[in-house]
């Protein structure tokens, strides 16, 4: 990006005009992004939230769902997928099936912890509702939802069970494809990330023409690991660092993550999997170290193959060989870091549950300290 365009659209962000996004700060990230540099880059994918904000202290609601829909929600059609937890203290429902079959029927679904099995339950009556109304047999109708969680218990009253029913309708039927809302919304509202506010992002990247892109919900890390384009941020800006809760010995990484990787590269289940286990990489990038306190926890899809989920004759199916998927994996990290960092910096400050408050990362800050270490892009 041209020095001039750069100084235009920190201008714009400093008046409000324009929603922050880490590249505009001038954060150096590797690789090509897409037009939106979202996972909406990738054709038929459609993203929705419900954003909960309402009360204060004992009673704030700081929480919402996330959907995502691979091939928008008119078709509902399986993709290929694959998962992987890097650490498992954490959920993600409907992941057995995923294995066994190699198949993501419907939409990924990310909410807060002890919403779970609300969504879960809400998604199947929502589903069923629809194939009524569409006058099918219901005798078959079956599924096994992907629903996964981070802990927003810090900053939202997570044992009041504010999502509902509703909620959970709103965010399916508004999923949408174009820009995708980052930081406080969806089911990333109250979360914390590296002690700074976190919640969600996203980015895209094209490799061999394909494109890999990638949500996340990020409420994951201490502040002291963050690092962004290589630079010790976490270190450099030390203060106003929240506590949720001191774990036996200390510095527990207190949430967890969720990583969507989708691509239109034709991939078969195994091949979504080896993708999964490449977000780990991109969230290293970040400082993570995934530790015990931690649920970790990615799924990849690919939306090509549009007969993945045919039930009956011989599937034809295209597969892009192993030896070709370097480019992919280093997509997937590199969206995965951007995507991290996205949540942060289009976050904002939050004061919630029992008066807790979370600072947004200070874009000045950042852009100094990434300044410091010559990270900052020219």
């Amino acid at each position: 990006m041209q020095p001039a365009i750069r100084t235009i659209l920190i201008l714009l962000i400093a008046a409000g005009l324009l929603a922050a996004r880490a590249r505009e700060l001038g954060v150096p990230f590797e690789g090509a992004p897409g037009p939106l540099n979202a996972i909406t880059d990738i054709a038929g994918i459609e993203v929705g939230h419900t954003t909960l904000i309402a009360g204060q202290r004992d009673q704030a609601v700081r929480t919402g769902v996330t959907v995502v829909w691979p091939r928008g929600k008119q078709s509902g059609a399986p993709v290929f997928g694959g998962w992987f937890s890097l650490n498992g203290n954490g959920e993600m429902t409907g992941t057995t099936w995923v294995e066994e079959s190699g198949l993501l029927d419907g939409p990924v679904m990310i909410t807060n912890t002890h919403s779970v099995g609300a969504v879960r339950d809400s998604f199947i009556k929502w589903h069923v509702a629809r194939e009524r109304k569409a006058g099918h047999e219901l005798n078959d109708v079956w599924s096994l939802p992907v629903v996964a969680e981070t802990w927003d218990g810090f900053l939202n009253d997570i044992n009041g069970f504010h999502v509902k029913e509703s909620d959970v309708f709103t965010a399916l039927e508004a999923a949408k494809s174009g820009p995708v809302a980052e930081g406080n919304v969806g089911g990333g509202t109250g979360m914390v990330c590296y002690g700074f506010k976190g919640g969600i992002g996203t980015a895209s990247r094209r490799t061999g023409g394909y494109t890999v892109g990638v949500l996340v919900q990020c409420n994951c890390g201490r502040r002291a690991q963050l690092r962004i384009a290589g630079a010790p941020v976490g270190l450099e800006i030390a203060e106003s660092v929240p506590y949720a809760r001191k774990a036996p010995g200390g510095g527990e990484d207190l949430g967890s993550i969720i990583i969507v990787v989708a691509t239109d590269a034709p991939l078969l289940p195994h091949q979504m999997k080896r993708l999964a286990r490449r977000a780990s990489l991109g969230l290293a990038r970040t400082g993570s170290i995934s530790g015990n306190g931690s649920g970790d926890i990615f799924i990849a899809f690919s939306t090509a193959n549009a007969q993945a989920g045919q039930t009956s004759g011989l599937v034809n199916v295209t597969m892009l060989p192993n030896d070709n998927m370097n480019g992919l994996f280093e997509a997937t990290v590199q969206a995965t870091e951007e995507a991290i960092v996205n949540a942060m910096v289009g976050a904002e400050t939050m004061t919630g549950f029992a008066g807790h408050t979370v600072i947004a990362l200070p874009h000045d800050r950042l852009r100094e300290v990434l300044g410091k270490y010559n990270r900052l892009a020219q």
